[in-house]
Formats: C-alpha cells, sequence, structure tokens
C-alpha cells in the first residue's frame, strides 16, 4: 500500500499543492510552522476521516475561504484507488472513494492504512487513560469495519443510558424497566468490544516486547496489558450492581469507555516510574509494533508518518527508526536533513516547504 500523489487546495495554509511521492522515503523539511505537520494531517484524514488535531473541521479550511478539498491516490497491487474528501463552511464534509460518496466513515476505514508518530504521541505513556483508548480504536477502526460498526453502536446506546440515568434523578425508579433495554444492549456491544480491544492488545504486545528488547539491547523489557474496568464474563450482574450508583451520578461508571492500556518496564508500570527516555524508547516499540501488526493482518505494510519525532529521540533510536523503514513507504518532516540522509540511502525524495508551498 503506497500513496502515489496527494492534492491540496485551501487546507489551512496551503493554497494550493500536488505531491507525488516516493514509494519509499520521503522527507518534507523547512523551518516550524509552514506546513509540513498539515500535510501529514490530510492523510491521516484520508485514512480515518478525522484530524488527529482538531475536532472541528472549520479549522481546516484555509483562512477567508469556505471551503477545502483532499485528493488521495492509493496503490494496491495492481490497482488504484482515489480518496475525495470535501470540506464546507457550515455543512457537513463530503468523502468519496473512486467517486462513489460514502455514507458512513467506517466504509473509508481500510482504503488506506496509515501509522503516525507524533511528538503527542509521546504522551501515550504518561498522560490519562481517554488518550490511550483513542489510541487503540483508531488503530481498530483501520483493521476492521465491524469494530467501529460496534463501536458507534456502543456510544450510541451510552450517550441514550446516560441521559435517561440524568431523568430517573427527578424521577426515581419509574424509569428503571426502561434501563433494563439499554443495558442488556450496552452489555451486548461492549462485551464484543473488549473482546477485540485484548487480542489487539495481546498481539501488539508480542511484537513490541520484541522491538523494545532489540532497542535496549535486552536491558529492559516491556509489557503491554489491556485492563479492564469490569469484568465483561459478569458485565451486566454488574450493570445491575452499579444502577444506584450511576443514577447517583447521571453517568454510566463501567464498561470499555473507562478501560484502559497498561505499560510496564521491567515489570513496574511505566506511567509512575518509566523516565522520559523509556517513554520515548515505549512510544517508538509502539508505533513500529502497530506497522508490523498492520501488515500481518492486511497482507500489506502501512503507509508511516514520522512527524518531525526523530528530533525527540537520541541517535540509537533514530537509527532503529530508519534501519527499519526499507520496505515501508514512510513520510517524515523535520528541520534538518543531515542527519536524516546520512542513515537512509539513496532511496529518498526530498521536498521544501515554505508558507504552504512545495519548493
Amino acid at each position: 500500500m503506497k500513496v502515489d500523489r496527494l492534492c491540496l487546495k485551501n487546507y489551512r495554509n496551503i493554497d494550493l499543492v500536488d505531491i507525488e511521492f516516493s514509494p519509499y522515503v520521503n522527507i518534507l523539511y523547512g523551518d516550524n510552522a509552514q506546513g509540513k505537520t498539515n500535510i501529514l494531517e490530510s492523510l491521516f484524514m484520508c485514512a480515518t476521516g478525522r484530524s488527529q488535531r482538531t475536532r472541528n473541521d472549520k479549522e481546516l479550511i484555509q483562512f477567508n475561504n469556505q471551503s477545502a478539498h483532499i485528493s488521495c491516490y492509493v496503490s494496491k497491487e495492481n490497482y488504484q484507488d482515489k480518496i475525495d474528501i470535501h470540506l464546507k463552511n457550515g455543512e457537513k464534509k463530503g468523502i468519496a472513494v473512486n467517486s462513489i460518496p460514502i455514507r458512513r466513515l467506517g466504509d473509508l476505514f481500510g482504503t488506506i492504512n496509515i501509522v503516525l508518530f507524533s511528538p503527542e504521541d509521546l504522551m501515550l505513556v504518561k498522560e490519562g487513560p481517554a488518550l490511550r483508548r483513542r489510541y487503540m480504536d483508531i488503530e481498530l477502526c483501520q483493521l476492521s469495519k465491524v469494530y467501529y460498526f460496534n463501536l458507534q453502536k456502543y456510544y450510541k446506546i451510552l450517550k441514550e443510558r446516560n441521559t435517561l440515568l440524568k431523568k430517573m434523578v427527578k424521577n426515581g425508579s419509574l424509569l428503571e424497566d426502561t434501563l433494563d433495554v439499554w443495558d442488556k444492549q450496552l452489555c451486548a456491544y461492549g462485551t464484543k468490544l473488549a473482546e477485540e480491544r485484548k487480542s489487539f492488545i495481546e498481539d501488539l504486545n508480542l511484537k513490541a516486547e520484541k522491538i523494545h528488547g532489540d532497542i535496549s539491547a535486552n536491558k529492559e523489557s516491556l509489557k503491554i496489558e489491556y485492563k479492564e474496568s469490569v469484568d465483561y464474563s459478569n458485565f451486566y450482574e454488574k450493570m445491575v450492581k452499579n444502577r444506584d450508583k450511576d443514577i447517583f451520578y447521571g453517568n454510566t461508571c463501567v464498561g470499555i469507555h473507562k478501560d484502559d492500556m497498561v505499560f510496564y518496564i521491567n515489570g513496574n508500570n511505566a506511567r509512575d516510574y518509566a523516565s522520559q527516555g523509556q517513554q520515548r524508547t515505549i512510544c517508538l516499540s509502539l508505533k513500529m509494533a502497530e506497522v508490523e501488526l498492520i501488515n500481518e493482518k492486511t497482507g500489506a505494510y502501512p503507509v508511516l508518518l514520522l512527524d518531525d519525532v526523530l528530533s525527540e529521540l537520541d541517535k540509537n533510536r533514530q537509527d532503529y527508526i530508519l534501519k527499519s523503514i526499507n520496505n515501508i513507504q514512510t513520510i517524515i518532516t523535520c528541520t534538518g536533513l543531515d542527519e536524516i540522509t546520512r542513515n537512509i540511502g539513496d532511496k529518498i525524495k526530498i521536498f521544501k516547504v515554505k508558507e504552504g508551498k512545495i519548493l
């Protein structure tokens, strides 16, 4: 799977660009705030239908313009897909694959698989569980349209249940029979999602454990576990038992929306004990393991986006990444070229980005 070409119009600070990428390593270099990350963001949009930086699509449209457009051409073995995303102020974004509009975002997933590694990912270890849940959901949605469908259903039911809980604060037990209907549906979808997340983390752990050992010269061991907020084999009974508490808070206190993933270094919880260098190694191991897992599950490597992360890593970790991307289409943003070009070789295409233009 490769990105052949990307066309952007009125996207953030970009008037108009048309980029033809190398199937190997591509470098976007230039000063900060010139538009390099905007290009990677648009590619992430083509894979997930969402920005990794904002929930407000209006922010993606260039100032003083009413609309923006993204076109992305993706090669897969012996055929090519074209993804179009049209953003318009005050309207829902339009997405089409091969000129056919898609009605559900889930129909976009899998058209192109992307692994993005950005400085924000270095917070995965130390930040709260919401960031890690989002990470799991994005990666699983790329791998499984069924997971996306079940996730949408779960959160729709969760919203309805929480609305009902707030009404019950005023109306008491009169609505309890209605609550039971939502509980059974929430448990059905929640159990399926938790099983898929747990399986995903187990597969990811096996690969990340080996990669982490290679990077640390086997001086450290990494373990990733899925942390459940409830025993899903007994989910419904726990929901019933928790009803008084849920009604009191007007919120559902257990379920996949409260679960987490935990990183352990040498048996210790990395969130509490990992140094800054160890956090970086964990994130690097996680992202490279994700690349391998997607290849294993789909039969094709994803496109790897490295958004100014090499400057955050020491030479040993930089070398590991640069030596690992020989067979993977990679798009790197950076402010300087010397260190990268020395370590990659001749399979490289370089673009200078200045004020939203490719020079």
